[in-house]
């Protein structure tokens, strides 16, 4: 089946939903419906969607899966955000390779507990 279209293609305003069918039963729904939220959003951002719930929200794993870096899925996903309604908070810190490494060496080297790592690593996510 198609997806529903949320935008006119002469005018590019949003379309209304007046009318619901059932198949099974044969009754037709009239009147004014909201797609929601989700409808607001183009087939791309809703397969990014898909893939960004599949990894769990974890934004390194969709770097291996979708082969993009981590800013151009930061900026897809604040691009999604937007296009929901919700307003963008701050940029979380971004860990270079550096910064990474030296928090990993500190981990293996003693200097810093398992959890301190975690907390470390995950200012990325």
């Amino acid at each position: 089946m198609n997806r529903v279209p949320t935008t006119c293609p002469v005018c590019s305003e949003p379309l209304e939903i007046t009318r619901l069918y059932c198949r099974s039963c044969d009754t037709t729904l009239e009147g004014h419906f909201e797609v929601g939220r989700l409808g607001r959003l183009s087939a791309e951002q809703l397969d990014f969607l898909e893939t960004f719930v599949r990894c769990e929200g974890r934004l390194n794993r969709m770097e291996k899966e979708l082969g993009l870096s981590y800013p151009t899925l930061r900026s897809r996903l604040n691009e999604v955000i937007r296009s929901l309604g919700f307003p963008l908070g701050p940029e979380p810190p971004v860990l270079s390779d550096d910064e990474r490494h030296r928090i990993l060496d500190d981990l293996a080297g003693g200097r810093i507990t398992s959890e301190e790592a975690m907390r470390l690593l995950q200012r990325e996510i």
